[in-house]
């Protein structure tokens, strides 16, 4: 079982920055994949960033350019720099990490941290 424990959300203005940390009960060297995702209230989760075991990056249209996705395996957390915060970046944040190979894995989620964006 892996434990993955978000922090860093809270409220900021429009134009803001904040910077969400995403720390892992395991080794992050050994996950296949990360990713962080939102959900706003009334919406479905979607998808927002994603990091690969090889460090290759993904990001939704919505955040391009404003948000980086990173990882630190020394200290085994996942990172989602947002700049240029917007009110439609309100949500509750989740870090997920898929752990094994590409064929066999398991998906862990973390409990979700609010952002808040006032215009």
């Amino acid at each position: 079982q892996v434990q993955l424990v978000e922090s860093g959300g809270g409220l900021v203005q429009a134009g803001g920055s904040l910077r969400l940390s995403c720390a892992a009960s395991r080794s992050t060297s050994s996950i296949l994949r990360n990713g962080w995702y939102r959900q706003a209230p009334g919406k479905q989760r979607e998808l927002v960033a994603t990091i690969s075991s090889g460090g290759s990056t993904n990001y939704a249209d919505s955040v391009k350019g404003r948000f980086t996705i990173s990882r630190d395996n020394a200290k085994n957390t996942v990172y989602l720099q947002m700049n240029s915060l917007k009110p439609e970046d309100t949500a509750v944040y989740y870090c997920n990490a898929d752990y094994g190979s590409s064929i066999v894995f398991s998906t862990y989620w973390g409990q979700g941290t609010q952002v808040t964006v006032s215009s």
